[in-house]
């Protein structure tokens, strides 16, 4: 009987937990106050449960027995310990208006408990806080990282990036930041940042900064997870797109590293290593998001994909089709990073030299001059060219901008072709 408990308590945890915790967190307005209390309740579980058995609806016991022992416990601290109580006595205040109004639990779910995810959602990614602290808040309270996992996936300590999300949780409180999603009016450009930190986090994962390894599974995982729990609560196309994006990224994980770690562009990949599932997944959704003519920048970048995943190889690949896209992109988010990748496209379409006379109007403006991708790209249309002295120099110039070591490695065998 324990055994099932456990394991029964075990799967609620994973399936159910971030719910239960953002559920508390707008019953008890307080992010801290909520975790203490979804893991007292699952205590309570693991003993209640032993005598009463499993409740009919075991989220909405854990709900409400969470909502209870946070009473007892700030009710305990104000009678207790009175010389700690904040000044303006808001906890006392709070324990009051939470024993002052009855809990419906059934009451609650009939108004839609899921939505607190996509509230919580919206509240860590809330445009009053750093982006930093947005996206350490994310992947702690909606994706249920550890500090520790988080740290090492961005390369700072466990103690700077607990300081960051104790500032932000500070920060909400303090600055009585609503947890709510954002009225109809508002949802386009709060729509934007939320997608704007789910994307961050994939990219790290996907092409980590810097680091031994090219990838972070484990990241770009819990952002595609992220994307399908916010594509679900708010089925917007741009959420579409950014879900399509990810996943067309993704197919192509295997290919992208030999069994050595080291870094195999994309025209040298072996397509066949590319997960079929994915790319169908995220050609779907590309399509819904076109179909809307409400799509954004991630769409595009989507569609782009999309023709690099149904090309057999890369001299079938449709880069008359991909350059009009990257054409529509610039148009539409114009930034220098664009246009690189547009002038890649360019050099693949007209030849090298149409594509370099556009990395070189960039570089000559000053954007990207220290932007390794932009040195790597250089070089390489400059060796296609035969032009080895430029390009060796180039290729150097890459290699002291990169911090990633599978990325030196290929700098570095590209230097030795030359």
């Amino acid at each position: 009987m324990m055994t099932n408990i456990r394991k029964t308590l075990d799967t609620l945890y994973t399936a159910e937990s971030r719910r239960i915790l953002a559920t508390l967190i707008r019953l008890l307005g307080d992010f801290d106050i909520a975790e203490d209390a979804m893991h007292d309740a699952f205590a309570a579980a693991a003993e209640k449960w032993k005598e009463e058995g499993i409740p009919d609806n075991p989220r909405a016991w854990l709900v409400s027995t969470g909502r209870f022992k946070a009473i007892d416990a700030m009710r305990r601290r104000t009678r207790f310990t009175p010389d700690q109580q904040d000044g303006d006595g808001s906890a006392e205040r709070l324990t009051e208006q939470l024993e002052a109004h009855p809990f419906d639990i059934a009451a609650q779910i009939d108004k839609g408990i899921e939505d607190d995810e996509l509230r919580l959602i919206f509240t860590c990614c809330h445009p009053a806080l750093s982006p930093d602290a947005r996206i350490a808040l994310t992947l702690r309270e909606v994706c249920d990282l550890t500090t520790e996992e988080i740290a090492h996936a961005f390369l700072t300590t466990p103690t700077t990036l607990a300081q960051r999300i104790v500032r932000a949780k500070s920060k909400i409180r303090d600055a009585k930041i609503p947890y709510e999603v954002p009225s109809q009016s508002e949802l386009p450009e709060r729509l934007g940042g939320v997608l704007h930190v789910i994307y961050l986090v994939f990219n790290e994962g996907y092409a980590a900064s810097s680091g031994n390894s090219l990838t972070r599974a484990d990241l770009s995982g819990e952002a595609i997870r992220l994307g399908r729990l916010l594509l679900q609560l708010l089925p917007e196309p741009e959420a579409k797109g950014l879900l399509a994006l990810m996943l067309l990224q993704e197919s192509r994980r295997t290919a992208r590293t030999s069994p050595d770690g080291d870094m195999i562009l994309l025209e040298d990949q072996d397509r066949s290593l590319w997960n079929q599932e994915y790319i169908k997944e995220g050609v779907a959704l590309v399509e819904e998001a076109l179909a809307s003519r409400r799509f954004g920048p991630y769409t595009i970048q989507a569609a782009i994909a999309a023709v690099h995943a149904e090309a057999k190889d890369s001299a079938a690949t449709d880069w008359e089709e991909i350059v009009a896209l990257y054409s529509m992109l610039q148009r539409i988010d114009p930034s220098p990073v664009i246009e690189l990748n547009r002038a890649v496209a360019v050099a693949m379409r007209d030849g090298p030299q149409a594509g370099l006379d556009i990395i070189d109007a960039i570089l000559k403006r000053g954007d990207l001059a220290d932007y390794h991708l932009a040195h790597s790209a250089r070089a390489e249309l400059c060796r296609r060219m035969g032009k080895n002295e430029e390009a060796h120099a180039a290729y150097e110039k890459a290699l002291t901008l990169t911090q990633l070591e599978p990325e030196r490695r290929f700098l570095e065998r590209q230097m030795k072709k030359l």
